[in-house]
């Protein structure tokens, strides 16, 4: 998924887990708006199986932000975003809180993500989860990468009663299972709407 966050007062505008094929409709619903991108967040990449992405992103022309930067904060317009270092699903993961929601990329994607159906890092995805989602408020909004059941947005409590990976595990059991799962990524295709937030 493509979510751009905007501050339509001062005409800023961050990115977060821009696709290559969305760039087109990024750069028309940034003119509608009138935003200038002042960041690109990525919560994680998989560049190695999609050898046009990076080249797609540079020519957005805004700083990527892909490991965890010095403060923890990116600053856009009045607004911030929390960075999050959340390791798990790959070895950089990153999350981006912003108000009540957290733009979490591929962490609760335990076994959804087509390039990665399984955590590089079990151990720090449970971890991560544990830590910096599940300690959230129940209401905190969740926005993933890779959707379950065409869902992308949930909440914290939804996935503490639901997640079929999460929801009633302990620990060892989540990385049994994970270990178990492991194999080998596949590339494949994928094409999934742009969401708006402002």
């Amino acid at each position: 998924m493509s979510y751009l966050l905007g501050d339509k007062v001062a005409g800023e505008a961050v990115l977060i887990d821009p696709r290559g094929a969305d760039v087109s409709v990024l750069r028309a619903l940034m003119v509608e708006n009138r935003l200038r991108l002042r960041w690109v967040l990525r919560t994680h990449e998989h560049d190695a199986m999609l050898l046009r992405e990076s080249s797609a992103l540079a020519t957005l022309g805004a700083p990527v932000i892909e490991r965890q930067v010095p403060r923890g904060v990116i600053l856009f317009g009045g607004e911030q975003v929390q960075v999050l270092a959340t390791p798990g699903h790959t070895a950089s993961c990153l999350s981006f809180a912003w108000h009540d929601r957290v733009f979490c990329g591929g962490l609760m994607a335990a076994d959804t993500c087509p390039y990665q159906p399984w955590p590089l890092q079990p151990e720090g995805m449970w971890d991560s989860v544990q830590r910096h989602i599940f300690s959230l408020p129940d209401e905190t909004l969740l926005f993933s990468a890779h959707s379950r059941r065409a869902r992308v947005v949930s909440t914290v409590q939804e996935q503490r009663m639901n997640h079929p990976w999460f929801a009633q595990a302990s620990r060892e059991t989540f990385l049994a299972r994970a270990r178990a799962s492991a194999s080998p990524p596949r590339a494949l295709q994928h094409d999934e709407p742009v969401r708006l937030q402002h």
